[in-house]
């Protein structure tokens, strides 16, 4: 039990690993004279060059969102990636005082249907969230980069500092060419290729899930 809910937190319901990312390994190379070590540059995370949208309206960010595209390093999902299952979100914020977000995943796990529950702290910068971990390395960061609240919504997520972008649509498979290949652009721009794209299925979502498979990650997990 354990291990299901922790693959179903760290990798469905946030995409965004624990077990570090994968890249294309080139073949053998020389070893490589001694040099001068450089100095050190300023530390810079990759979720700060990436501003939230201006103006962002977290009420009409509420409600029920399809998750139909992921791009990530992930290893996790390029080990499995053909393998997702459908995953639904809801948000709710209950008032325009309150200072989270309440966060509903379903997705499946051995054909049973999961329900993940989260809360993501606002931040004082309209569309700058955060999921709390267990400590402050894993806390990961997120921004809804865009939205027109009616029909998609861009969230980038960062944990340890690596960056995994989601793409979500108001309903499973009405969502434009267009948009489809704006995601893909964006992903490129962080050098998150064709390869590192994982389209999930639009259907068979989760409706109600019984208690006995509900894993409440409030305040974390």
């Amino acid at each position: 039990m354990v291990g299901v809910w922790r693959i179903l937190v760290a990798v469905v319901a946030l995409c965004v690993c624990l077990w570090g990312s994968t890249e294309a390994v080139g073949g053998a190379k020389s070893r490589p004279r001694p040099q001068r070590r450089p100095p050190k540059k300023p530390k810079i995370d990759p979720i700060s060059l990436t501003p939230p949208a201006q103006n962002i309206d977290i009420q009409r960010m509420t409600g029920t969102w399809y998750l139909l595209n992921t791009a990530s390093k992930c290893s996790y999902l390029i080990n499995h990636g053909t393998k997702v299952e459908p995953t639904v979100m809801t948000l709710t914020h209950s008032s325009a005082s309150d200072q989270t977000l309440s966060v509903s995943t379903k997705t499946r796990h051995n054909h049973r249907c999961w329900e993940i529950l989260q809360v993501y702290d606002l931040s004082p910068t309209p569309g700058k969230l955060t999921l709390k971990g267990t400590s402050p390395q894993l806390t990961t960061e997120i921004v809804i980069a865009e939205t027109d609240y009616d029909s998609y919504v861009i969230m980038y997520y960062q944990k340890r500092g690596k960056i995994t972008m989601k793409l979500y649509g108001r309903s499973a498979d009405n969502l434009s060419e267009a948009m489809l290949t704006k995601f893909e652009q964006l992903a490129e721009k962080q050098n998150m290729g064709l390869a590192y794209l994982f389209p999930f299925p639009t259907y068979s979502h989760c409706g109600v899930v019984d208690q006995d498979h509900v894993i409440n990650c409030v305040p974390t997990c």
